[in-house]
């Protein structure tokens, strides 16, 4: 095997590596509010940025990103934020939480609870 081939080799090993990783650690959650779009992204932004995280606006409405620096193997890591407004018969906000990493996962998870826990305080 010459240098060539083992360069190759050792680079899908890498990349299946980081997709096995990936795959462990994706978080992908819905979940309904009665906060206003703008609200919950807002929310968002602030959440992920005390935590470490770049969040902003992206240029597509309704959507956040969330990028982070390395954690475990993953060199970089990432989520999104989607709202839709006046979904089904009580006009409610829809958000749909998806995103990689051991960490953002969990930080993820937690965003998503927290607005469920709102919700039901709420109601």
């Amino acid at each position: 095997m010459d240098e060539k081939q083992r360069d190759d080799a050792e680079t899908a090993t890498a990349r299946e590596q980081l997709t096995v990783e990936m795959t462990r650690t994706t978080f992908q959650r819905r979940v309904a509010t009665r906060a206003s779009p703008d609200a919950v992204l807002e929310r968002a932004i602030a959440y992920f940025t005390a935590r470490g995280y770049r969040a902003g606006r992206t240029g597509r409405p309704n959507q956040v990103y969330v990028i982070g620096k390395r954690e475990g193997v993953l060199p970089r890591v990432t989520a999104e934020i989607l709202v839709q407004p006046n979904v089904g018969r009580g006009r409610a906000t829809l958000v749909t939480v998806s995103g990689f990493g051991p960490q953002l996962r969990e930080h993820l998870a937690a965003f998503v609870e927290e607005l469920r826990r709102e919700r039901r305080s709420t109601n």
